[in-house]
């Protein structure tokens, strides 16, 4: 929980109207697995995706970020995303 609420807050914190923008709702916490810390999932609603969006924290330090359209199919993934560049790739994707 500590995670997804730390991932939220940098969102925040990088641009505060972002998940106003990408229509954001259904916030998750993602737990702890193998390869991940934990995560954060939410619904989205923008212009070209509507469905989900996953943002994990990998054991590197690092995010991967998923997309997933309405019908749970993934539809991207990013790997090697930090902290600022959260923002910046979940609106080149969400087409805001």
């Amino acid at each position: 929980m500590e995670i997804a609420r730390t991932i939220l807050n940098q969102i925040k914190y990088a641009d505060r109207s972002a998940l106003l923008a990408w229509g954001a709702t259904n916030f998750a916490a993602i737990s702890e697995s193998k390869e991940f810390q934990g995560g954060l999932s939410f619904m989205v609603n923008g212009i070209i995706l509507q469905g989900w969006v996953q943002v994990r924290l990998r054991w590197v330090d690092d995010y991967t970020i998923y997309f997933y359209n309405q019908h749970r199919d993934l539809v991207k993934t990013v790997e090697g995303c930090y902290c600022d560049m959260l923002v910046d790739v979940i609106d080149y994707i969400e087409g805001k």
